[in-house]
């Protein structure tokens, strides 16, 4: 498709210049008036880097090396702006014209000019969001073209908005949970490091000298620090070895499986991972509903959000069910990973004609009990750390300071 270069007036009178890939100049003129641009000069321009070679691209960006891909927080926002701009009664493509403008982030900057532009070209804007897949999921478009099919674009954008919003929201309350202890661990293992390394071989070279029994734990603490400071680069290579494996084996469909059943059934994490879970389903889920997309286009997508493959598989059993004339509830119930008291809620739902109201209560009380749990799991956490530091420092100080009062006594 050419490639041209324009001038033109928009709605204020204010010049505009840029450029447009279009079929002919006609095509470019009436893009360009969905904008609300008046085109008044046109000319095909010739692509930067064109004619070097047919396996070059038009030029080396060395960003594209380092893409981060667009950020759920900026899509959240621009879908919120989104939704006021429609609810103004501003055009889709003028809003979208909008958004493009006021966007700093520089990938979904480039992202919605590619769909405002299919937009213009007559394209709806699932169909055109669809072509961003990490961007936009298919939860996002499913629900957008479902808006646009029942005239509701508007409501759908605020209410897919919200639903992003509460998602990111409870994913920063995990991620600052597990901050500390992660900080934690870097911070006590360099310190350990140092004192294995450096610290403690200077001091127990003085017993090796002194040729005198050692107490066990003495003997241990030295050969810890012996195999740390000359096999360290070993210890990398293995755990560097061992968590490549571990992936790997993990990519593997029985490996997934594997993992994720011992995943539920840890103490602490299982629950918490199980209550993740069922809230995000049930929020999910809730929001497709109302938004107007059928159930087993909803549950075909609420399977792919659980990140548990068997969770997943029980979701793909309720689907199925529901094919057959079944309900939801009766898979859910049968499988014993989702709580007796949502698989009730979910069935009161559906006997009532309320199942979107039920989910947003499921997702409503799980998320808060996650949230409770969040708080104790740290409160928690940051005694257990550091005494956990105390006795490892401990164990050492101890090792060392026994050797040397036992010096002392065979001194006196």
């Amino acid at each position: 498709m050419p490639l041209f270069a324009f001038k033109g007036l928009d709605g204020s009178g204010k010049t505009v210049a840029g450029s447009r890939d279009a079929e002919n100049a006609r095509a470019l003129r009436q893009v360009l008036r969905k904008d609300g641009i008046f085109l008044s000069e046109a000319r095909e321009a010739a692509r930067s880097g064109a004619g070097v070679g047919t396996g070059l691209r038009r030029e080396v960006d060395l960003r594209r090396l380092f893409k981060r891909g667009v950020r759920p927080a900026q899509v959240a926002i621009a879908t919120r702006q989104l939704a006021t701009l429609l609810r103004a009664g501003i055009p889709l493509s003028g809003a979208l014209g909008a958004l493009v403008e006021q966007t700093e982030d520089a990938e979904l900057h480039t992202t919605l000019e590619t769909v405002r532009n299919r937009v213009n070209e007559g394209a709806a804007l699932a169909d055109a969001l669809a072509a961003h897949p990490r961007a936009f999921q298919d939860l996002y478009v499913s629900m957008v073209r479902a808006g646009e099919a029942s005239g509701t674009l508007d409501q759908i954008l605020a209410r897919l908005a919200e639903f992003l919003d509460a998602q990111l929201r409870l994913r920063a309350k995990v991620q600052s949970a597990m901050m500390y202890p992660a900080l934690m661990t870097v911070a006590g293992g360099g310190i350990l490091a140092i004192l294995m390394i450096v610290v403690v071989p200077k001091i127990t070279q003085v017993f090796a000298d002194l040729e005198q029994a050692l107490p066990w734990n003495t003997q241990l603490l030295i050969f810890a620090s012996h195999l740390t400071g000359n096999y360290w680069w070993a210890m990398l290579l293995l755990g560097i070895g061992a968590a490549w494996g571990f992936r790997r084996w993990r990519r593997t469909e029985r490996g997934r499986e594997k993992w994720d059943r011992i995943v539920l059934r840890l103490p602490v994490v299982g629950s918490m991972v199980r209550m993740l879970a069922v809230g995000r389903f049930a929020r999910t889920l809730a929001t497709m509903l109302r938004s107007g997309v059928d159930v087993l286009r909803a549950l075909d997508i609420v399977k792919h959000m659980l990140n548990n493959v068997v969770l997943t598989r029980v979701v793909e059993q309720a689907r199925d069910a529901i094919r057959e004339g079944e309900s939801i509830a009766t898979p859910l119930k049968k499988s014993g990973h989702f709580p007796p008291v949502m698989v009730h809620m979910v069935a009161v739902g559906e006997r009532t004609g309320q199942l979107e109201e039920m989910l947003d209560n499921v997702a409503l009380a799980y998320e808060a009990e996650v949230d409770q749990k969040i708080v104790r799991l740290t409160t928690l956490l940051e005694p257990v750390m550091i005494i956990a530091m105390a006795l490892v420092v401990g164990f050492i100080v101890f090792s060392i300071l026994i050797p040397i009062l036992q010096m002392n006594e065979f001194v006196n």
